[in-house]
């Protein structure tokens, strides 16, 4: 059977970040259960990255599924347009609660790309509505990645993801990141030339730029890079001062990633715009939310059509995915969870200690349940060939952690035990000294 499933998958399947002539077959998974994927053949695999990031709360959880399962029961789909219904209203209310300041007006669409093509178009449009219109540019930091969308991929494009598609994409203004490290004896040099270099482009262009787009703490897909919340404080401090929006793509680091809720609340600023999905329902659904202040929404009010934000998706504020998200509200919330983020962290650091003397390792960081740290190779990056080899290494030993090229990292989902913690670190020590010899 799964031979034959195998050849439906060749024949109709066309799957993501894959160049299907080389790729080894698809791994088929039968199901999963709190930290482990189930495969066809019967192994049982350790997801160390949540499933690309998402099932923060592990692999079906009977609490997501349940409310899922009864609102679909109730009501699982209605046009956005006109209508209302209560999962995205006490949605809304949870997340305005959740967040800081005056994020109160939650935007619904599908996944963490559209959710930032949402921002952008928000913040683009609101300079338009309050008669701003010279300023029609966006910043962005070196190497952010915020999704495949034509915004969200012109805001990424130094994440040199993106070349296929470089004609269609629009300019954007690329400042230094600071990006550091345990013992990183010139991270205030960095932030203190990052901060020079900021004010010096908002001298020239500040009265044209309309909002800077970052991830704020941590550089996901652009290789787990971290920033102190201090040097973030600062840029946004500055951008604000001038009238320019910040928009925060918390798509990965919302949910508890960094040690917070969101990392705004780690930084101790507000956004004008947050950008949330992933961990949103757990993983189990589809949807994001573009979440943005009374004032931005307030630009958009007025008598004619002119003025009101025209995007919407067929899905926007779907019942089971607000019904999933209530529910990955309450588990976040839980005293289990909160303290899960310190404990993983530390469980980080200890397992940190098999990794930090190895001369084949440099750049050893950790940010809230989020654990990284580089290979040193010749062919460093996202296509590094180390990347590859690694992610097969890990697999045949039973454990779903996948680099970025030559970047190790750890996300795992807040169910993990600190013993399972521990053994990947010891895997990913020993898979450096045997497929990284110096």
């Amino acid at each position: 059977m799964t031979d034959n499933f195998l050849e439906l998958d060749k024949r109709h399947v066309w799957h993501p970040f894959t160049q299907a002539q080389t790729a080894p077959d698809p791994v088929v998974i039968d199901s999963a259960q709190g930290v482990f994927l189930l495969t066809k053949d019967g192994r049982e695999i350790v997801d160390y990255i949540s499933s690309w990031w998402v099932n923060v709360f592990g692999h079906a959880n009977p609490k997501i599924a349940t409310a899922i399962a009864d609102q679909a029961n109730k009501l699982e789909q209605v046009i956005f347009a006109g209508f209302t219904h209560e999962p995205a209203v006490k949605l809304a209310k949870a997340l305005s609660d959740l967040l800081p300041g005056s994020l109160n007006r939650v935007f619904f669409s599908d996944n963490g790309s559209t959710a930032v093509e949402v921002a952008m178009k928000i913040a683009y449009q609101h300079c338009r509505n309050t008669g701003q219109t010279g300023r029609t540019r966006f910043m962005t930091f070196d190497g952010a990645y915020h999704g495949d969308t034509v915004g969200a991929m012109s805001a990424g494009v130094s994440c040199q993801m993106f070349d296929a598609w470089k004609d269609l994409l629009f300019s954007v203004d690329i400042m230094p990141y600071p990006n550091t490290w345990e013992h990183d004896d010139n991270v205030e040099e960095k932030e203190a030339a990052a901060l020079e270099a900021l004010d010096r482009h908002l001298e020239t262009y500040g009265n044209e730029i309309c909002a800077m787009i970052l991830e704020p703490l941590v550089q996901g897909a652009g290789g787990m890079r971290m920033v102190r919340p201090v040097f973030l404080k600062s840029v946004v401090d500055k951008l604000q001062s001038r009238g320019i929006l910040v928009i925060f793509d918390e798509v990965m680091t919302g949910f508890g990633r960094t040690g917070s809720n969101f990392a705004c609340q780690k930084i101790g600023v507000t956004p004008d715009l947050i950008c949330i999905s992933k961990g949103l329902t757990g993983g189990f659904l589809p949807l994001s939310v573009t979440v943005a202040t009374d004032e931005l929404y307030n630009s958009f009010l007025g008598e004619t059509f002119d003025k009101a934000f025209c995007h919407g998706h067929s899905f926007t504020a779907n019942p089971l995915g607000c019904a999933a998200a209530l529910a990955s509200i309450e588990l976040l919330q839980s005293d289990e969870t909160q303290k899960s983020f310190k404990r993983i962290e530390a469980a980080h650091h200890r397992g940190m200690d098999y990794i930090r003397e190895l001369p084949q390792t440099r750049h050893h960081r950790i940010m809230g349940t989020i654990g990284a740290f580089d290979a040193i190779v010749d062919d460093g990056g996202y296509n590094s060939s180390l990347g590859g080899d690694l992610k097969k290494w890990f697999w045949d030993r039973n454990m779903l952690i996948r680099p970025l090229g030559n970047v190790l990292y750890l996300l795992p989902p807040y169910v993990i035990n600190d013993e399972q913690i521990d053994e990947a670190w010891k895997a990913m020590a020993l898979a450096m000294k045997e497929l990284n010899p110096l």
